[in-house]
């Protein structure tokens, strides 16, 4: 995905404030890595640590819809 509106780790993890999202700089490298090399990303984890959050603050800094699913 080379239409990217960030050009660094850095640059994503702030996006990633402005939208009141604070990411640890792993998942920022492991959301940048994904976005750039254009693969899918699975997140896991107990319910309430931010998964469904981090699609929905993606999806607001890439401007793209956000299909949801419940598993």
């Amino acid at each position: 995905m080379d239409d990217l509106p960030f050009d660094s780790i850095d640059e994503l993890e702030a996006s990633l404030r402005q939208h009141r999202y604070v990411a640890g700089r792993n998942l920022a490298t492991t959301i940048f890595l994904g976005l750039k090399l254009d693969k899918p990303l699975l997140l896991e984890g107990e319910a309430g640590v931010g998964k469904t959050e981090v699609g929905k603050v993606l999806a607001e800094v890439l401007q793209a819809p956000l299909i949801r699913l419940q598993c």
